[in-house]
């Protein structure tokens, strides 16, 4: 908003004339509360990839899948119990108080300020945080984005994920092949996969058990044998590149909106905003 008063370029793009009076920031957040949704960002997103230009440039038939976490716009001292039976000792709402030693967990403690957030981390020796888990579906031509959702953080949160955005973009029955990182190398999911007709081009999850022994793969030489599933591997790591971009360019590294819906719409329009820097270069090396 601050913007608007003197950036030229800004009231261009939203159509106000060099002397018209910027709108109160207020009436700016209450429209863009009313139109800036998840469905109409999907539908930007859909309408975008759905250009017959733009159709010629990606794979319909692999992709690859990932997830990455959102922190959340709350701070860990709003993580109290449901009960209020630890709420800070003192006057005002922000006193001092220690968590050391105190067991918290999502089933008993919530987020006073963005109840949708979640207390979860995603490894061992990481920190954790309030967060979201943003999830992408690439496909595996030129690495564009073709569906994007939010969860709620959890331990099954991206294989779930991952199923309902391969029912929602696949072109029809035929076959396709899905890559993914060692974190979908789960016997339930690959056996999903499959009863998908989708091969499943997962990173074989192969460290040591407490015992020395390898962990127990799902991924066997039904999928290993072919060739493409070393070229699955390769490429399926392009997946990165958009959430780099993301959360260096696009502000996804802190999070500046509450409610699981508003960040789903933000989330969206994102990975649009990624997609539209790429196809005019695509489309202008394109023969």
């Amino acid at each position: 908003m601050e913007r608007l008063e003197f950036d030229l370029l800004f009231r261009w793009f939203v159509g106000l004339g060099i002397d018209d009076a910027v709108w109160d920031a207020s009436s700016f957040a209450k429209n863009r509360d009313k139109v800036l949704g998840e469905s109409i960002a999907q539908a930007f997103l859909s309408a975008l990839l759905g250009d017959p230009k733009v159709k010629r440039l990606f794979s319909h038939e692999h992709f690859t899948v990932d997830g990455t976490l959102l922190k959340a716009w709350a701070s860990t001292k709003s993580f109290r119990r449901k009960d209020g039976k630890d709420d800070p000792p003192g006057e005002g709402r922000n006193g001092e108080r220690s968590f050391r030693g105190e067991k918290r967990s999502n089933e008993t403690h919530a987020s006073t300020t963005d109840p949708d957030a979640r207390l979860y981390r995603k490894g061992n020796g990481q920190e954790s945080r309030l967060c979201y888990i943003g999830h992408v579906l690439m496909e595996n031509r030129n690495g564009l984005a073709v569906l994007g959702d939010v969860t709620r953080a959890s331990g099954t949160a991206e294989r779930e994920a991952a199923l309902s955005l391969i029912e929602r973009c696949r072109p029809g029955p035929r076959r396709i092949t899905l890559g993914g990182d060692k974190a979908y190398d789960v016997a339930e999911f690959v056996g999903a996969l499959r009863r998908r007709n989708v091969t499943p081009h997962i990173a074989i999850d192969g460290h040591l058990s407490s015992t020395g022994k390898p962990r127990s793969t799902a991924i066997d030489a039904r999928t290993t044998r072919h060739p493409g599933y070393a070229v699955s591997q390769v490429i399926r790591k392009r997946v990165e590149e958009i959430f780099g971009w993301g959360k260096s360019i696009a502000g996804l590294a802190q999070l500046k909106l509450r409610g699981l819906a508003k960040v789903k719409a933000r989330f969206a329009l994102s990975l649009a905003a990624y997609d539209l820097l790429r196809i005019p270069k695509l489309l202008a090396a394109a023969p």
